[in-house]
C-alpha cells in the first residue's frame, strides 16, 4: 500500500500505536472515534526512513519550511473538541504533513484542508492519496478560509492566530463550531472553541498550546 521509502505497517507499528492510543486515553482523550482513527493511521508513514523511531512518541516533529507534524496529543485534543459527527464538512487551516487532516477524514468527516505552502501541499496531497484519504487538499491563504465550499459545520485551525479571522466565521455555518489556538505572542495561544449563533459567536478557553504561527493576511506575516 505505501511506495516510495514508506515501509508496511508492521505489527510493531500497530503495537506502538495502541501504546500511543492508551497514552492519549489516560491524558483525557476519550472521544472514541478520535482514538480510533490514531489507532488506525500509520504516522510513521508521514516521517522520514531515517527519523521513523520518532512517530509514535507523543512530541511534534519539524516537516521543513519552518513547520511540524503535530504533538499527537494536540491532534487528539483538537479534534475531540471540534465535537464533530460522521458525515459533517469540516474546514482545516493548515495542512502541513497531512496528519491532522488524515485523522479527521478516517473519523468519517468531509474535509477541505488549506496549506499556503506549495511544497508541502503537494507532498500532502501525495502521503493522503497512499493511504486512500478522501481529503481535498487546496493551495492558498488559510488565514481567508476557503470560500468556495463554505459554510462549514466545522472549522480546525492548527496555526496559532493572533486573532479569530473573520472570513472563518463567516465561512462557519449556524450552529456551527472552530476550533483555534489564539495568542498576542507568535509561539503561545490559548486554544479556543468558537459557536457560532447566527451573526453572533461565543468561545471558551480549552487551555494552553504553543503553535506555529499561522502566515497568510490575517495571520503574523
Amino acid at each position: 500500500m505505501f511506495k516510495n521509502h514508506h515501509p508496511e505497517d508492521q505489527p510493531r507499528h500497530i503495537g506502538q500505536r495502541r501504546q500511543l492510543t492508551d497514552l492519549l486515553h489516560s491524558k483525557g482523550i476519550h472521544d472514541a472515534r478520535v482514538l480510533d482513527a490514531i489507532g488506525s493511521i500509520p504516522r510513521h508513514v508521514f516521517f522520514p526512513k531515517e527519523f521513523e523511531q520518532f512517530a509514535y512518541r507523543d512530541e511534534a516533529f519539524p516537516i521543513g519550511h519552518g513547520q511540524t507534524i503535530s504533538q499527537p496529543y494536540t491532534v487528539a485534543f483538537q479534534s475531540q473538541s471540534l465535537m464533530a459527527e460522521p458525515g459533517m464538512k469540516v474546514l482545516e487551516i493548515g495542512t502541513g504533513s497531512g496528519y491532522q487532516a488524515a485523522v479527521l477524514d478516517r473519523m468519517g468527516l468531509k474535509v477541505f484542508s488549506v496549506e499556503i505552502i506549495p511544497e508541502l501541499t503537494e507532498a500532502a496531497r501525495k502521503m493522503l492519496t497512499l493511504l486512500d484519504s478522501k481529503v481535498q487538499v487546496f493551495q492558498s491563504d488559510g488565514s481567508q478560509g476557503l470560500k468556495k465550499f463554505a459554510p462549514y459545520d466545522r472549522i480546525l485551525v492548527t496555526a496559532g492566530a493572533p486573532a479569530i479571522p473573520k472570513p472563518l466565521v463567516d465561512q462557519l455555518s449556524d450552529g456551527g463550531i472552530m476550533v483555534i489556538p489564539v495568542g498576542k505572542q507568535r509561539n503561545e495561544q490559548k486554544m479556543v472553541r468558537l459557536t457560532k449563533h447566527g451573526e453572533s459567536y461565543n468561545t471558551e478557553i480549552l487551555g494552553d498550546f504553543r503553535f506555529v504561527p499561522l502566515t497568510g493576511k490575517l495571520g503574523w506575516e
